[in-house]
């Protein structure tokens, strides 16, 4: 089974994805963040790394995806392969800091590598306002990731709602706002009783 945590940036996918790793007995599979080639040289100049920094993920994403066909595991996955297309690389094809040129080459492997894989079994969405994004992005504190906009930020969870709005897989929407589920063993409890709900019919 293949389940993917999908949200904006700062909105708690690895700590959840983490969370629900150990709780479950899950296999987490993280995104390549910390060790992305791209990723400080992108926030420091976005038109000139955006296709660069999309292929990165899109590759590794890819591979990801294809390891998850070929386990007999629960995978729990932070962020999906979706994400790059439907919110990241549209939105900086929409600012101009993806070249039409570069956007079509990229569609192009996009589609090539969804006619070889199947979405998630189940896709789990932190669903977050800007506010509350900025301040769990300054409590982490990522260098790279003091200086973005708050138009881009805006512009992402714009397409995440989008997104989400015309997904037509298995979906389970978290309002997560006022929620600290790493801290509070209520508010972890308050999800896992929805994926119970979802997964295993079990209401509690």
């Amino acid at each position: 089974m293949h389940i993917g945590i999908a949200g904006n940036i700062g909105c708690g996918k690895t700590t959840l994805t983490r969370k629900l790793s150990e709780h479950y007995g899950w296999t987490p599979k993280y995104e390549a963040v910390t060790y992305n080639p791209y990723l400080e040289d992108y926030y420091k100049d976005i038109p000139r790394w955006s296709y660069n920094l999309e292929t990165y993920f899109l590759a590794q994403r890819f591979q990801d995806v294809l390891d998850i066909a070929k386990s007999k595991e629960v995978i729990i996955q932070d962020r999906t392969l979706f994400e790059g297309v439907e919110i990241f690389v549209a939105n900086n094809h929409d600012m101009g800091n993806l070249s039409d040129r570069d956007y079509e080459t990229y569609m192009q492997l996009f589609r090539l590598m969804m006619s070889m894989v199947a979405p998630p079994d189940l896709l789990i969405y932190l669903r977050c306002s800007v506010p509350h994004l900025v301040d769990q992005i300054q409590k982490r504190g990522r260098d790279y990731e003091q200086t973005m906009s708050l138009e881009y930020l805006s512009g992402l969870n714009e397409r995440y709602e989008q997104w989400i709005a015309r997904y037509e897989g298995r979906l389970l929407v978290i309002d997560a706002d006022h929620l600290d589920f790493e801290n509070r063993p209520e508010d972890f409890a308050f999800i896992t009783d929805k994926i119970d709900a979802e997964l295993f019919g079990l209401f509690k």
